[in-house]
């Protein structure tokens, strides 16, 4: 089976051949992390009363209330480290499930609406997670702290 290969010939970059590819997963990786970290950032200024409040909505028994603390590492950590380009395909699934706990605590009921404007209700909690998981599948790319060593970036 043939390869595709990119019209664009690789770049060297402090002796790192990089090419479009890298690029793209460097934008993909920030954005969605820059994007969830502002949401975390605003759970650390806030706190998290919604979050503990949506998951005894749930029905989830008060002794699983620790976990809506989960977010932290979700919407924080994970963030932080697809940021770096560490730990990034775990990082990405965080990120994913993060977004599947959402969906289902708090969106739950969107899921077949569309907004005023026209768009799925859900859009942006969809986009966010379709994005983890193409990063988790991508993996970091060299423009990353690990630089693309190893299965976990």
């Amino acid at each position: 089976m043939a390869q595709a290969t990119s019209s664009h010939p690789p770049a060297h970059v402090a002796g790192i051949t990089v090419g479009p590819e890298d690029a793209a997963k460097l934008l993909l990786r920030v954005a969605l992390g820059l994007l969830i970290l502002l949401h975390g950032i605003g759970k650390f200024n806030g706190g998290i009363d919604f979050v503990l409040a949506a998951v005894s909505k749930a029905g989830l028994p008060p002794t699983l209330a620790y976990l809506a603390y989960l977010v932290y590492v979700g919407e924080v950590l994970a963030p932080l480290l697809l940021i770096a380009g560490a730990w990034t395909r775990p990082a990405a699934i965080v990120v994913a499930i993060n977004m599947v706990v959402a969906i289902a605590l708090v969106h739950a009921g969107q899921l077949g609406s569309l907004a005023p404007t026209g768009g799925w209700a859900i859009e942006l909690q969809a986009l966010y997670l379709v994005t983890a998981v193409a990063v988790a599948l991508l993996g970091a790319g060299r423009f990353s702290l690990a630089r693309a060593d190893g299965r976990w970036n």
